[in-house]
């Protein structure tokens, strides 16, 4: 297939698929934020180009009535596709697979395989990327002490995530899923708060795999220097604080 079959193909296929839509979806975010980096990343793997536009929340801007009229939970990352508003990092990833992605390997069909995927994305949501905000979000934005009653679940939950990951090359699949996605922005900001990784011989060895994975994604760009950001706003955060 040359240059312009490929084209006029991935033109017919966008217009079945969309229904001859073509506009682009608008994007609220803010890029250090780690759920908004995980749509950027997977946005990369599609090749969908997002209408970009940054709500700092460190200003208050998501609480513009503007932004609660189209979200009432006034939070990023937020999409807008034509009308249909999303939010929550997790669904966003689930649609965008669904309405653009050319086959279903990141989302796979197979109601079993998807029944992990699924479950590896809620507890990203509700358990591992819920104990990671816990216990160092506190005292990055409000100099709150570090609560080691908080580190001890952090802990236990990555524990649950090394059983999971063993004897398995990737989360849910025998191959890269948006549960791994997801996963991995959640994992890489562990490591770079410096939270010790190395006793979790699974998580390492998945980790270092998904990152070669989507290396080729800008995602020392798009990830790895945005978690680096956040895990410097902590760290300047327990110097004023005296933490440690």
């Amino acid at each position: 297939m040359n240059r312009t079959e490929q084209i006029v193909t991935e033109f017919v296929y966008f217009l079945i698929v969309r229904g001859g839509k073509m506009s682009t979806p608008v994007l609220y975010y803010l890029p250090p934020s780690p759920p908004c980096r995980s749509i950027l990343l997977l946005a990369k793997m599609l090749d969908l180009k997002f209408e970009l536009k940054i709500v700092n929340i460190l200003e208050g801007e998501q609480l513009k009535p503007e932004f609660v009229a189209m979200n009432p939970q006034h939070c990023v990352p937020t999409m807008n596709d034509e009308g249909l508003v999303l939010w929550e990092s997790r669904a966003i990833l689930s649609y965008l697979v669904a309405a653009y992605a050319k086959t279903d390997e990141l989302y796979p069909t197979d109601i079993r395989v998807r029944a992990l995927v699924d479950q590896r994305l809620h507890f990203d949501l509700g358990t591992l990327y819920q104990r990671l905000t816990d216990f160092y979000f506190p005292t990055m934005f409000i100099g709150a002490p570090l609560d080691e009653g908080k580190r001890a679940k952090l802990a236990e939950a990555v524990g649950w995530l090394n059983s999971i990951l063993e004897g398995r090359e990737y989360a849910a699949a025998d191959h890269f899923t948006i549960a791994d996605l997801t996963l991995l922005v959640t994992v890489s900001q562990l490591e770079a708060f410096d939270f010790e990784l190395k006793t979790y011989k699974h998580v390492k060895q998945w980790l270092e795999r998904c990152k070669q994975h989507m290396a080729p994604y800008d995602y020392e760009e798009l990830n790895a220097s945005k978690a680096a950001m956040l895990a410097d706003m902590f760290k300047a955060k327990m110097n004023q604080t005296g933490g440690t």
